[in-house]
């Protein structure tokens, strides 16, 4: 690659034997000869072409050593100084191996200055022969970490010479957090990037390794719970791309136990994973529910999950929107924004205000509303199952219908958005925004109509389906303004 020719003198360590030059210029041929003056051991002599002097320098060549042969066995010295002194840790005895080796190594392989927050360890003959030490960096990732341009930090050896610095192929893109080094002895050393890309081996021992990775982490979440968890907080999100980006569903129900999230029935806090959550709800134990919210305490203040505290039902907290598709993937869920786990339970009245509509009057706001909000809206009910909130909307598959919203309809208008939801307005006939509406619609019926559009607004954004409010700031001061005019 960077010679004209080579020249390999060699001489054997028996007394009388000659010596021998063997020469090539990388044509495919070469020349064999004897040779005078040729020590015991063997030269190679590379005549260096025009372009690539720069392998001449000491600097240029210490560097080629390091990274290509700083793990071989034999030395490797350079103007009399040896190049090669660090050990290759992933093929030790892991219980050989202190904390302070683990925590040098992993500044040499991360090319960082802090601690690894977890280290595993893995050697195996079969399947396929890997060595391997993985790295959990101690410091939370940073937005260029999450991007999935962000390469692999996994370098591939075998036999101890480096293949790959990045190794794109070993482990799947969702575990590109991880720091470290796999070397296999099946891995031929003359092994190409195309052929990285499509070898069966480099699959199988890919498969091999995400399999022993996820199940580190799950012993990890089972061992440490608290360290787990400060873990996931900042790790998290590689793991929910896992879920939606992993196509074998084995796996990703594997991966879907290292998940955690809260739920009304554990204590604050605490949190339980996904797999387990949903081996509940197929089980058909208790009714089980899901709510999608930024965090717990607004969870329960959603008219969803006051339409079950009544009820003494499990109503899990999905902090990000990605846990929708997660959730989705299991197949665990496929009803609304409120999932049943068996069947559609039958909500008795909770404790509403003592005065409510009448059936007369409720058909007749109900007619007024279809008549103002058209298209918006596919259906118009009252609903028993709120108190505190005045309505709320219910959707077919409200997680999927979310994402799609998010990822397809953004440009879509208020209309068209709903022909696709077909969204229904539930109402508490006994709230006092509801009543409010029914006699303002006859004395005032613009003002009625400000207050039908908010509290249709308000639903929606309850729901998740409105990812843009500030249309409705002007409407919300006129409110504001009307509402303050006599004072």
């Amino acid at each position: 690659m960077v010679a004209d020719r080579v020249d390999v003198y060699s001489q054997s360590a028996e007394p009388s034997s000659p010596g021998y030059k063997w020469s090539s210029d990388g044509s495919g041929v070469f020349e064999i000869a004897e040779a005078s003056g040729v020590r015991p051991g063997t030269k190679i002599v590379l005549h260096l072409k025009d372009d690539c002097k720069e392998f001449s320098a000491e600097d240029r060549v210490k560097e080629v050593v390091t990274k290509y042969s700083n793990f071989v066995s034999f030395p490797v010295f350079l103007n009399g100084r040896r190049l090669n002194t660090l050990q290759a840790l992933w093929m030790m005895e892991p219980k050989s191996i202190s904390e302070w080796q683990h925590e040098e190594f992993y500044r040499y392989v991360a090319q960082s200055y802090d601690k690894p927050r977890y280290t595993l360890h893995y050697r195996a003959d079969a399947p396929v022969n890997i060595r391997s030490i993985f790295y959990v960096p101690d410091v939370k990732p940073s937005m260029f970490d999450v991007s999935r341009e962000m390469g692999s930090s996994v370098a591939l050896y075998s036999r101890k010479v480096l293949i790959q610095t990045k190794a794109t192929e070993i482990l799947p893109k969702w575990l590109r957090f991880l720091r470290g080094v796999v070397d296999s002895e099946d891995i031929p050393l003359n092994l190409s990037r195309e052929l990285l890309q499509e070898s069966t081996l480099i699959r199988k021992l890919r498969d091999v390794l995400q399999q022993r990775i996820i199940k580190f982490l799950m012993d990890q979440s089972k061992k440490e719970p608290e360290k787990y968890a400060k873990f996931f907080e900042d790790y998290g999100l590689f793991i929910r791309e896992g879920i939606v980006t992993t196509q074998e569903q084995d796996v990703r129900e594997d991966i879907g136990k290292l998940l955690r999230f809260e739920s009304s029935a554990l204590p604050a806090g605490q949190q339980t994973n996904l797999k387990e959550y949903g081996s509940r709800m197929k089980a058909g134990t208790r009714n089980i529910y899901y709510l999608c919210a930024p965090n717990r305490h607004l969870a329960e203040h959603s008219p969803y999950f006051e339409a079950m505290k009544q009820k003494d039902m499990e109503v899990s907290c999905f902090q990000i929107a990605c846990y929708q598709i997660c959730w989705l993937s299991f197949n665990l869920a496929s009803d609304s924004n409120m999932k049943y786990s068996k069947t559609n339970s039958v909500f008795s009245p909770v404790s509403i205000a003592s005065e409510r509509l009448t059936e007369e009057q409720t058909e007749d706001l109900i007619s007024w509303m279809r008549n103002n909000l058209g298209n918006r809206v596919t259906n118009i009910k009252v609903t028993p199952r709120l108190d505190t909130h005045p309505a709320m909307i219910t959707v077919l598959e409200m997680g999927a219908a979310r994402h799609f919203l998010r990822t397809q309809q953004m440009a879509r208008s208020t209309e068209e958005r709903a022909q696709i939801l077909q969204p229904t307005l539930e109402i508490n006939a006994g709230h006092d925004l509801i009543k409010k509406m029914h006699s303002l619609k006859e004395s005032d019926s613009a003002l009625a109509q400000l207050l039908l559009e908010q509290i249709y607004d308000n639903a929606m954004i309850a729901a998740g389906l409105n990812d843009d409010p500030r249309p409705m700031i002007a409407r919300l001061n006129n409110l504001l303004t009307r509402a303050l005019e006599k004072h």
